[in-house]
């Protein structure tokens, strides 16, 4: 066997291997001698044919088995000789098979980049400090009160956070347009859902009034039909809501699984949860900013073989949410999601550079506190516990994480980091989700 390599374009690699004449030579005899043994055929017992009947009637196919087997053996013993590391599956290109000559063949694949992590150092990352304030909790009582209120019918005008339901039909250049007419839609007046300037139109209207709401759809519409257009809904107001709270009575309280029904104990539960969700809002937007820190200080070349996995991974989790149970699932166009591929690729492969330079393993102690945290937002954490105890998958997911994490704490360990004040409610509305 001779082998050569060379590079094709980034981490694109081509090996031009040729096979000894006198190899195929003895691969298809070993071949033809196995078959001769299992084949029957009229007029000789089994095990009993001449090689040469076998090879007439056999000897195309035996040959073509030879040659792909020769061809995956050699490959295999090609990378291993050149101490190459191949992603993906290869690409065989065979020349023409000559009888009594050497053959050649080509395998076009990629290889992992080689990966020297620098400049730790030059990542910033702003710590966000964040106490929670009374008034945070007081906030948060009133957000449950609002989950447990109803809506009651009022008749005044309409008013924002009130609910409305009204009927309405929309036209563009005075045409009806597909999804512009409703009846009996409910709308909550404050939360943006429509285009902008429709809810305003309906503040300070009572029940019963009949009036236009004149938009114009924005630039980046979705319907292409509709971007810049101007808008016309004819609207009939059917009913103005209020929600009604309620007192927070024992009951009441008791409905958000606080045992004792007062109200201190639904404040301290509270307070126990905003501090959970703060600890993991600030831990993630440190986690960004270092991750996005690596990347940009430690550009790599990443193999498409490996964005292209990604990417399929990523279209079948949106597919799955969307439209997992549609009969004919919408095929996601792969540009969606390059990017994101492209990131988690790049991370994963930085991740596992540091890892094994570092000799990192997993933390037991890091992986106890991780459980204990999620055990922690259920009624009976022991059962949790238990679940990690028992799940082997489960926890090797848990490993990772917590691999992941000590990597994160690594790089801050060199990274500029300094703190910036926050609130609650700044980083629970602006923490990106990991």
């Amino acid at each position: 066997m001779q082998v050569s390599v060379e590079t094709t374009q980034g981490l694109g690699r081509r090996l031009t291997i040729i096979i000894k004449a006198e190899d195929i030579k003895n691969a298809v005899h070993t071949e033809l001698v196995n078959t001769a043994k299992k084949v029957r055929i009229d007029g000789f017992r089994k095990g009993k044919v001449p090689l040469k009947i076998v090879e007439q009637r056999y000897g195309a196919t035996i040959l073509q088995d030879a040659l792909s087997d020769l061809m995956q053996k050699n490959f295999i013993d090609a990378i291993i000789k050149e101490k190459i590391n191949p992603v993906g599956a290869p690409t065989y290109t065979p020349s023409e098979y000559k009888a009594d000559q050497d053959f050649t063949y080509t395998v076009e694949f990629e290889v992992y980049p080689t990966i020297e992590i620098k400049d730790i150092e030059q990542i910033e990352v702003e710590k966000p400090v964040a106490e929670i304030a009374d008034a945070d909790v007081e906030v948060m009582v009133e957000t449950l009160r609002k989950q447990q209120g109803s809506w009651q019918e009022v008749q005044r005008e309409a008013k924002e956070q009130d609910r409305v339901v009204l009927d309405f039909t929309g036209t563009v250049d005075g045409e009806e347009f597909e999804g512009g007419k409703a009846t009996d839609f409910a709308l909550v007046l404050g939360q943006g859902r429509m285009i902008p300037g429709f809810e305003d139109v309906i503040l300070g209207h009572k029940a019963g009034d009949s009036f236009d709401i004149e938009v114009t759809f924005p630039e980046d519409y979705h319907a292409e039909n509709l971007k810049g257009k101007p808008a016309k809904f004819a609207s009939v107001l059917k009913k103005v809501e209020a929600l009604e709270l309620p007192e927070l009575t024992e009951d009441v309280i008791k409905r958000f699984g606080i045992a004792d029904g007062t109200l201190d104990s639904l404040k301290a539960e509270v307070r126990r949860n905003m501090e959970r969700e703060l600890k993991a809002a600030i831990r993630s937007r440190i986690k960004n900013q270092v991750i996005d820190g690596l990347v940009k200080t430690n550009a790599i070349d990443i193999p498409t073989a490996m964005i292209d996995r990604e990417v399929d991974v990523l279209r079948q989790q949106a597919m799955n949410r969307f439209g997992g149970n549609a009969k004919q699932p919408i095929e996601l166009p792969k540009e969606l999601f390059e990017a994101e591929a492209k990131k988690r690729v790049a991370v994963g492969l930085l991740f596992g550079e540091i890892i094994d330079s570092n000799k990192m393993t997993a933390d037991d102690k890091r992986i106890n506190d991780l459980i204990k945290d999620i055990a922690s937002a259920y009624e009976d954490p022991k059962e949790v516990i238990a679940y990690y105890e028992k799940d082997k998958k489960a926890m090797e997911n848990l490993k990772a994480v917590a691999l992941e994490d000590q990597v994160v704490d690594f790089l801050l360990e060199k990274a500029k980091v300094t703190d910036k004040a926050s609130s609650f409610s700044e980083l629970l509305n602006q923490a990106p989700a990991v």
